[in-house]
């Protein structure tokens, strides 16, 4: 049985990760920070498990369509450039843009989930703590 030994050169692979994951996580704050406030925006104006429902499906929503595209771009983008270039239709489309632009939609729906997640547990836990406060 043979045996594959990869050479990987840990300071040329954190070189190339960097900026990916400084690229998501940015993503992923801008999408939490959205979260965070779409939860509360809809708490003013219905119960909490309705607001918490709408602010999450919005973060599903881009996450899934960050996700999809994504995933179109890896398959199809080659092709897409291809004939973009047969055609001669000037366009500056690279699948390579794309999959970057599609990784940050995916980021921030991702960060929105999570932020919308915590900002419920922290709305309902001052919600059961104000409930407690006026019962005493």
């Amino acid at each position: 049985m043979a045996t594959v030994a990869l050479a990987v050169d840990p300071d040329r692979l954190a070189a190339r990760a960097r900026p990916r994951v400084r690229l998501v996580l940015g993503a992923a704050l801008v999408g939490a920070a959205f979260g965070a406030l779409a939860t509360f925006g809809f708490a003013l104006s219905s119960p909490l498990p309705a607001a918490s429902a709408r602010a999450f499906a919005l973060g599903a929503l881009a996450f899934g369509f960050g996700l999809l595209g994504w995933s179109g771009s890896v398959v199809l983008g080659r092709s897409v450039e291809r004939v973009q270039r047969t055609l001669d239709t000037g366009t500056d489309w690279t699948e390579a843009d794309s999959r970057r632009a599609m990784a940050r939609i995916a980021a921030a729906g991702a960060g929105a989930m999570l932020a919308v997640a915590v900002t419920t547990t922290v709305l309902g836990a001052l919600g059961t703590l104000d409930a407690v406060i006026a019962l005493a």
